[in-house]
């Protein structure tokens, strides 16, 4: 997690996700090389690190059934860069022990649904999109199960709604004028259904 997730924003879809998972850890930090506990996490002999983040030779969760013969017996451990996608790019960029990693990625089913920020590309994720992703991807491989999909999805729907109508009241310090129509456009470009609870 980048320190400003955790002093600045709102929203903490990474927090949120790390809630629902019952063997989830944060670490927090810019450059992982120094940081001894995530460090001793990548040298344990018994996980098998790696890392979901897109690019060139990242195995595709979403095509393709994960290859039993990297994990060799060992706990597979999945590492997620809670972040914006720029703060996210200086972590990997500042921490040369992540290159080394495998990677995985993941083709969204659907557009992210993050209505109080605009991501930048269509298939970008808040944290907790993608780890939902994730998890539906890894059940499909036959690597974990995902009994309660539609858990974390509700949980940032939910508070999406507090927000925004924190936001689109008056009498509230952080009251942003003009954002009902932002968020009415946002919700009919969506496919799912979204209503302010």
């Amino acid at each position: 997690m980048h320190p400003k997730e955790f002093k600045q924003v709102k929203a903490a879809t990474g927090r949120f996700a790390h809630l629902c998972l019952q063997n989830s850890v944060i670490y927090m930090g810019v450059n992982f090389d120094v940081h001894k506990e995530f460090q001793a996490q990548l040298r344990d002999p018994r996980i098998f690190p790696v890392l979901l983040y897109p690019g060139q030779n990242a195995i595709n969760l979403s095509e393709n059934c994960f290859p039993d013969a990297l994990q060799n017996d060992r706990r597979l451990a999945v590492i997620l860069l809670d972040a914006t996608w720029h703060n996210a790019k200086k972590m990997f960029d500042r921490s040369s022990s992540l290159h080394a990693l495998p990677r995985l990625a993941i083709t969204p089913a659907e557009k992210s649904r993050y209505l109080i920020k605009r991501q930048p590309n269509d298939w970008c994720l808040s944290t907790i999109e993608a780890v939902h992703e994730l998890l539906k991807a890894l059940e499909k491989a036959g690597l974990d199960k995902y009994d309660r999909p539609e858990q974390m999805l509700d949980l940032f729907d939910r508070m999406q709604a507090y927000q925004i109508k924190c936001m689109l009241d008056p009498g509230r310090q952080n009251y942003r004028p003009g954002l009902g129509r932002q968020i009415e456009q946002r919700i009919s470009e969506r496919k799912q259904p979204f209503s302010l609870r």
